[in-house]
């Protein structure tokens, strides 16, 4: 079955064709909330990531580019406000962001790969962290657990962007982006590099104005709930563990 995923790039609308097997009870509506880089260095670096051989420090380094990348596409709304400037010659009218911070949730633990690249862009911003573990000693991956949830105070003030390397079911991003609604953001955007539809069906249908930023979206999950193709185990290929 073939869906067409709108998605916005230098203000042109574009369409991704993706096909999505037939027999599944959910499938990613078209909504101008998805936005997939289409980013030749973000898809390069994806096909890199996918790589079975690709060791742990090779993917650290890929996931944090990535990243970078991406947040590059997903602040691009910054507003702007024009200033004044001395330079060395005369005075120029230049523009910076105007007034807007930003903070930063990684879901534990993946999520925490893609800080470094996503602060070398916004260093000022500041970082929460809200661990999640699905469902009771980790087996049921339809069931959020919450184990840990530190937000910086001024959230209900800042822009807010939720990572994580996979958004599979999307059970721990609902999970996390109710956790941010709670403490007073208004703003908020989910970044991942792998997307499943399931995930982002599930953030749609929760949270309608959540807009989505991911790196490629896959075809589905498999029965271990698993994205296919996907990468594997994103946390266990960023730390090097099993």
């Amino acid at each position: 079955k073939l869906r067409i995923f709108p998605y916005e790039n230098h203000g042109r609308t574009n369409k991704i064709k993706i096909h999505l097997p037939i027999g599944r009870k959910e499938y990613v509506m078209a909504n101008e909330k998805l936005h997939i880089c289409d980013h030749p260095l973000v898809q390069h670096k994806v096909s890199l990531l996918r790589d079975k051989n690709t060791g742990a420090k090779e993917f650290r380094e890929l996931v944090s580019e990535i990243s970078m990348l991406m947040c590059y596409e997903a602040t691009r709304d910054l507003p702007l406000k024009k200033v004044q400037i001395q330079t060395p010659i005369a005075i120029a009218e230049s523009n910076v962001i105007s007034g807007r911070k930003l903070a930063f949730v990684p879901i534990l633990r993946a999520g925490l790969g893609m800080i470094e690249g996503a602060t070398a862009l916004v260093p000022a911003a500041k970082i929460g962290h809200i661990g999640i573990f699905r469902g009771k000693g980790g087996s049921d991956k339809t069931v959020a657990n919450e184990y840990y949830c530190k937000l910086p105070f001024d959230i209900d003030e800042r822009d807010v962007i939720i990572t994580d390397i996979m958004l599979a079911t999307g059970t721990s991003a609902v999970h996390a982006i109710q956790k941010v609604k709670e403490a007073g953001a208004r703003s908020i955007k989910f970044m991942c590099i792998i997307a499943a539809p399931e995930g982002i069906a599930a953030i749609q249908k929760a949270f309608p104005d959540v807009e989505i930023y991911c790196g490629a979206l896959d075809d589905g999950l498999n029965e271990d709930l698993y994205i296919t193709p996907g990468v594997g185990d994103a946390g266990d290929r960023l730390f090097g563990t099993k």
